[in-house]
C-alpha cells in the first residue's frame, strides 16, 4: 500500500512513492505536519521524537505550517473592521488537526484544513486550505492552494517551517542570500554575512528575495536548495543550538505583514491563491 497508518516510532500515517521508494511520515491532527521525508537512504528532515511526546510542548522538527500569519503580530491582535482578533504567533494551522488524502495518481498526498467556530474566533473567514506533497526525484515538492469561502476580502501570510537536518552548525554554509537581511532577535537590519558567521550561536532572520537558496552541510557533502516561486519568496534562517539542524523557510511575507501591509496578500471573495516551493537535494 502506498499510504499506511503506523504506530511506531509513534502513531502516522506513512506514504511510500510506488517508483523512488521515497517515504513521507505524517501526522494530520498535529498540525498536518510532515515529520520525516527519506530520499533514498537520506532522511532530510530533523525530527524531536521526544519532545514531540509531549504534547504540552511545541514541536521540534518536520515541517510545520505557518497560516494565516508569519511571526507574530502587535500584542498578538489582528483588526478586521473595526474589531481586534487575538492571532498567536504563526497563525493557527501548526496546532489543529487536518485532514489526509492519497492523491489520486499517488505521486504524493493532500492534506486540507477548513475554518472552524475555533478558527473564526481568532481569524473572522472562511477558508480552505490544501497542501499537496510530493517526493519528486531527489526533491520534494510543495503546492498550497487557499480558497477564500468568505464574502469579505480575506488577508493572509503563508509559510512553511522546514529543520533540516546538519552534521555540526560550525560547518554549515548558506549560499544565494541576499546581502542585507532582517535580524528579528532585535528587529533591525544587518549584513547577512554577520547572522551567517552565527549559525552556531543561534539566530533568526529574514532575506528578501535574491534567487535559490543552497544549505551545504561541508561535514558530509549534503547540498540542499531551497526553489522559491513569487510571492512565497522571502527566506528565514532559523537555528537554535546545541540542534543540529537548520530551518530554511519560505514565507510570503514578513512579521506584522497584514499590519503594515507589507507584502500583504488577499484574496477576494470566492477566489482562491496558489503557492509553490521545492526543495531539491543532491
Amino acid at each position: 500500500m502506498t499510504l499506511t497508518q503506523q504506530t511506531v516510532p509513534y502513531p502516522h500515517w506513512e506514504y511510500v512513492h510506488p517508483d523512488s521508494g521515497d517515504r513521507l511520515r505524517v501526522v494530520p491532527e498535529r498540525g498536518g505536519i510532515v515529520t520525516e521525508w527519506r530520499c533514498g537512504d537520506r532522511e532530510v528532515l530533523y525530527f524531536d521524537a521526544e519532545r514531540y511526546a509531549d504534547p504540552s510542548k511545541s514541536i521540534r522538527g518536520g515541517i510545520p505550517v505557518l497560516f494565516p500569519i508569519c511571526g507574530n503580530l502587535p500584542g498578538d491582535r489582528l483588526p478586521v473592521n473595526g474589531v481586534d482578533y487575538t492571532l498567536k504567533q504563526h497563525g493557527f494551522a501548526r496546532n489543529l488537526p487536518w485532514q489526509l488524502q492519497l492523491l489520486d495518481d499517488q505521486s504524493g498526498i493532500s492534506l486540507s484544513l477548513s475554518d472552524t467556530e475555533e478558527t473564526r474566533a481568532s481569524y473572522p473567514f472562511a477558508f480552505l486550505l490544501e497542501m499537496q506533497v510530493r517526493p519528486v526525484g531527489e526533491a520534494l515538492e510543495i503546492r498550497t492552494i487557499i480558497l477564500n469561502r468568505s464574502e469579505q476580502v480575506m488577508p493572509f501570510s503563508f509559510g512553511l517551517h522546514p529543520y533540516f537536518n546538519v552534521s555540526d552548525l560550525a560547518q554549515v554554509e548558506l549560499l544565494g542570500l541576499h546581502e542585507r537581511c532582517l535580524n528579528h532577535l532585535e528587529m533591525a537590519e544587518t549584513d547577512t554575512a554577520s547572522q551567517l558567521s552565527r549559525l552556531p550561536e543561534g539566530v533568526d532572520f529574514l532575506c528578501r528575495p535574491a534567487g535559490p537558496v543552497t544549505l551545504i552541510d561541508q561535514a558530509n557533502g549534503g547540498h540542499l536548495q531551497l526553489q522559491h516561486q513569487e510571492p512565497m519568496d522571502l527566506t528565514v534562517i532559523w537555528t537554535e543550538p546545541p540542534r543540529p539542524m537548520v530551518c530554511v523557510e519560505p514565507w510570503t511575507g514578513p512579521r506584522q505583514a497584514l499590519i503594515s501591509g507589507d507584502r500583504k496578500l488577499e484574496i477576494q471573495p470566492g477566489g482562491r491563491h496558489e503557492l509553490s516551493c521545492r526543495y531539491a537535494i543532491s
